[in-house]
Order: structure tokens, then C-alpha cells, then sequence
């Protein structure tokens, strides 16, 4: 068959079939795998640290909330465990792990998804930074779109302070992931899941940043080697280029996430992202957009390593067993 046959019959299959053909599995079991592990072991710290990003201080005029204060991260967890018990670090456990799972799990068969059809199937051709991050890019929307409700419940369910649930308004108290679903959808509708949702959109660039600079990492590392850049690596390389990509993207998108926690907090009400940002600045300053930064990075760089350690490690398991096949 000529080549110009062959492209007129490839023209007339669907793109989106051919998107379909190089949907892999194994990476959203991977990817769901690291993430529930990453997220069980270091959510009292998310904790944490969504407490310190909605927490005005004393300057917030006229709808200052009742909150606890705490003077650091270790005071913070002794203060939590003191008053509600080990079982209180694990507020909002559930919904954060079926969010960081499903996230990870989604994101990672997304991108790869995207990447390969980018390469045509052929894991030896550098896309480039361009290509990496259009891959990026996609797959955190589509991934946001899929999980931003988990967050919302995430959120206030972390954000249920110690306090008699008699003396919460009914529509605030939520016993558990699945009520927090009903009553926000019941008070709030299908828009109340989708609180956070713009700055979540910022947020797509933390993926980016990350997710581009791991593979920029893992691509130029082969290349010094003289490797092909699909070569395997090994765990330490894995933990070294996961941790570097995961701070610095922390570290730039970081005031995103106070901006959506104090969106989707249900003690507060703002007039939307700018009246946040307004108030944040003129009340609180400028630092004020990395309360929590802390235990985020504590959080975030061990859990990332291990998602990625893990998911990495599923990949070489799922490839070795496809060559032996």
C-alpha cells in the first residue's frame, strides 16, 4: 500500500479513536495505588494545613470566625489529638483519599494517554517542553472536572472545628463524606460541588510545572547517560527528580490553594476570588498567601515521593510482564 493510501485511510478514522487505542490501565491503577498510599499516611499535615489557610488572624473586620489557634505545626496536631482524640488528625480522611487516589489515578492514565498519542505510540520520541505540557495541561482539566466535588467535601470536612454539632446550623454539620455530598448539593446545588472550581483552574499549572519538569529531568538525565529516555530508572533517581519537580511547583502555585480553601470553607462568605484576594491583602498582607505553606511542603514532597515511587515502581512491573509476554 502506498503511503498516500495510507494517509487517506487514517484521515478517515476518527482522532478520537485513536486517543482511545492508547488509554492504558495500568497507570490509573498506579497512579490510584501511590496516591491512596501517600495520602493515609500524611493527612494529619493536609489538615493542618488547610486550618492555616483559612484562619484570618485577629485583623479579618467584621466576619471574624471562631477558630482554634494554634502557634506552629506541632502544636497544632498536639492541640487537635488533645481535644478530639487521635481519630480528629483523620478529619476528612475519606473524601482525601478518594480525591488524592482518583486524582492521581486519572491524571497519570490522562497524561500518559495524551503523551502517547502525542508520540504515536513510540515512548522514544522527546515531545519537548511544548508538547509536555499541553499533555499536562489537558490532563488536570479533565482530571479537576472529575474530582472537584471530593475536594469541596474534602475541605469542610477538615474544617469541622471541635464544636457541639447542636450548635451547628444543620446545613454546616455534615456526619460524614456521603451527607456532605447531599447537603451540599440540597443547600448549595450542583454549583456548591464546584466551589474552588477558577482558582482550581490556576491550580492545572502546579501539574504543569511539575509534571514537565519530572519528565524534563528524567529526558535530560538519560540523555547525559546516553540511554534511550524511556530507560527504567531507579528508586533514588525516581525520589530525587519527583521531590525537586513537586517543590518547586508547590512553592509557585502555592496561593492558589488558600484562595480555593477559603472558598470552599463553609464558615465564610465571600463576594468570589477577588474579594478574597482583597481581603486577604488588606487584613492579613501579603504573606498571608502562604499560611500553611509549612506543613503543605512537609506533606506534599514525601507524599509525592511516594506516589511516584510507587507509581513508577507498578509501571516497571506492568512493562517487565509485558516483555516476558
Amino acid at each position: 500500500m502506498s503511503s498516500r493510501s495510507h494517509a487517506r485511510d487514517s484521515s478517515v478514522i476518527p482522532p478520537v479513536k485513536g486517543i482511545l487505542r492508547h488509554v492504558k490501565w495500568e497507570h490509573l491503577l498506579a497512579g490510584v495505588s501511590g496516591g491512596a498510599a501517600s495520602t493515609l499516611l500524611l493527612h494529619p499535615l493536609d489538615l493542618v494545613k488547610i486550618r492555616f489557610q483559612v484562619n484570618e488572624g485577629t485583623h479579618a473586620v467584621g466576619h471574624h470566625v471562631a477558630r482554634p489557634e494554634y502557634r506552629g505545626i506541632v502544636h497544632a496536631i498536639r492541640t487537635i489529638q488533645k481535644t478530639s482524640g487521635f481519630t480528629g488528625l483523620y478529619q476528612g480522611v475519606k473524601p482525601n483519599v478518594l480525591g488524592s487516589a482518583s486524582s492521581w489515578g486519572f491524571y497519570f492514565m490522562f497524561y500518559n494517554t495524551l503523551k502517547t498519542f502525542m508520540q504515536d505510540g513510540d515512548s522514544k520520541v522527546d515531545l519537548g517542553a511544548r508538547k509536555h505540557t499541553l499533555a499536562a495541561s489537558g490532563a488536570g482539566l479533565m482530571t479537576l472536572v472529575l474530582t472537584n466535588p471530593v475536594w469541596v467535601v474534602k475541605t469542610r470536612l477538615c474544617l469541622q472545628y471541635d464544636t457541639n454539632a447542636s450548635s451547628i446550623k444543620s446545613e454546616k454539620y455534615y456526619s460524614g463524606m456521603f451527607d456532605a455530598l447531599c447537603k451540599i448539593y440540597k443547600h448549595e446545588g450542583v454549583r456548591g460541588w464546584y466551589k474552588g472550581f477558577l482558582p482550581g483552574m490556576f491550580g492545572i499549572s502546579h501539574g504543569v510545572i511539575q509534571f514537565v519538569c519530572y519528565e524534563e529531568m528524567k529526558t535530560k538525565y538519560n540523555n547525559f547517560k546516553q540511554r534511550p529516555i524511556d530507560e527504567r530508572l531507579n528508586s533514588a533517581e525516581y525520589l530525587a527528580f519527583a521531590a525537586l519537580s513537586k517543590i518547586l511547583a508547590a512553592t509557585v502555585t502555592y496561593p492558589y490553594q488558600v484562595v480555593r480553601s477559603r472558598l470552599q470553607d463553609q464558615h465564610r462568605s465571600y463576594n468570589g476570588i477577588s474579594d478574597i484576594i482583597r481581603q486577604v491583602y488588606r487584613y492579613e498582607g501579603l504573606w498571608a498567601f502562604y499560611k500553611g505553606l509549612a506543613p503543605n511542603l512537609l506533606r506534599v514532597t514525601p507524599a509525592c515521593c511516594i506516589t511516584f515511587l510507587v507509581y513508577e515502581n507498578f509501571i516497571s512491573l506492568f512493562t517487565h510482564r509485558a516483555k516476558k509476554s
